[in-house]
């Protein structure tokens, strides 16, 4: 497996920490391949994660939202051989050597996806292997033993072999962040907060009240409320700060602004409850004891895969998607 491509329809932050654990096991596995990132967004890995050091190339094609247009299956075999031919001249131009393989077809292809009109298209780029859970796992080029969801263990049957997980190490971070993390939080007896979400297309929020009544509850119990929350949302910032004076917001002291130094505070609380956005994911990394709430989104699918983790998910709860249905007690009584 000399060139390996992973390709995630997902565009935000959260879409791409949850590819970590998958990503690290396969590079761990095999150690001399070369890995490409293919997405219908841009590379967060080479962005506004590169702080996590998950090295990924990006194989760009030059189409916008990959997979998402039907045209893209008229083009992405020839935009695919163009780049291989494009690299192969400039090698040839600058006559220097690279320890990268030719870019002529990939070894194996993994769709971490199931949207048939962007799996068709993706299985246009050349390639030997190619690993789908789409229509059933119709699209494999092996037949083997396939469970939903569970692509490092369908990939070992795919490849028979036996992938081991490799999880994000903390260690891996620059003592950086994870210095002024402890400068932010010197002590540990904080409790934190993420309550705001990143896609507006979906009712995922509980209420600031809500929130605010919980934080109230914890100061009671000599706990330390640390709310991440951006800046610029001030009208929010105020509202807290009305009712928990001594609420911390630590982020708003820092002249270091990544998703890397999120991380490193999360590493400093005794526990973190939040709702499902990219901070969730974020906070899971440092693999801390969390409780996550849960409405209209999959938190079988969602949430992080950590050791001490409870889920709050009002569907099955309250058989409804109104995250609001999770009353302040529910929380609560897990903290």
């Amino acid at each position: 497996m000399k060139k390996i491509l992973i390709y995630n329809s997902g565009g935000g932050l959260g879409d791409s920490i949850q590819l970590f654990t998958l990503i690290l096991s396969l590079q761990n596995h095999f150690k001399s391949s070369e890995f490409f990132y293919l997405g219908a967004h841009e590379n967060h890995f080479q962005g506004k994660l590169k702080e996590f050091n998950i090295n990924i190339k990006t194989l760009d094609l030059g189409l916008k939202y990959f997979g998402f247009r039907w045209w893209h299956f008229l083009v992405a075999k020839k935009r695919f051989i163009d780049l291989g031919a494009k690299k192969r001249e400039e090698r040839f131009v600058t006559k220097k050597k690279s320890i990268d393989q030719e870019l002529d077809k990939m070894d194996l292809i993994i769709d971490l996806q199931s949207k048939l009109r962007n799996t068709i298209i993706l299985n246009k780029i050349p390639h030997d292997h190619f690993y789908s859970s789409t229509y059933g796992f119709k699209f494999c080029t092996k037949k083997a033993k396939y469970s939903s969801g569970e692509h490092l263990k369908n990939l070992s049957n795919f490849l028979n072999t036996n992938i081991g997980i490799s999880k994000f190490n903390l260690n891996n971070l620059e003592e950086k962040y994870k210095s002024e993390a402890k400068r932010l939080l010197p002590d540990k007896n904080y409790i934190g907060f993420s309550l705001t979400q990143g896609n507006v297309y979906r009712e995922k929020s509980w209420s600031i009240d809500n929130f605010m009544d919980l934080a109230i509850k914890i100061v009671e119990k000599n706990k330390v409320p640390v709310f991440f929350i951006k800046k610029e949302e001030t009208e929010l910032v105020n509202q807290i700060k009305s009712k928990l004076p001594n609420a911390l917001f630590p982020e708003h002291h820092s002249n270091i602004a990544s998703p890397a130094l999120v991380t490193a505070l999360a590493s400093r609380l005794n526990l973190a409850i939040s709702i499902d956005n990219g901070v969730m994911h974020m906070m899971g990394l440092a693999n801390i004891p969390m409780i996550v709430l849960f409405g209209p989104t999959d938190s079988e699918k969602f949430a992080p895969k950590i050791d001490s983790i409870q889920i709050l998910d009002s569907k099955t709860v309250y058989k409804s998607k109104d995250i609001n249905s999770i009353t302040l007690h529910d929380v609560f009584k897990l903290i």
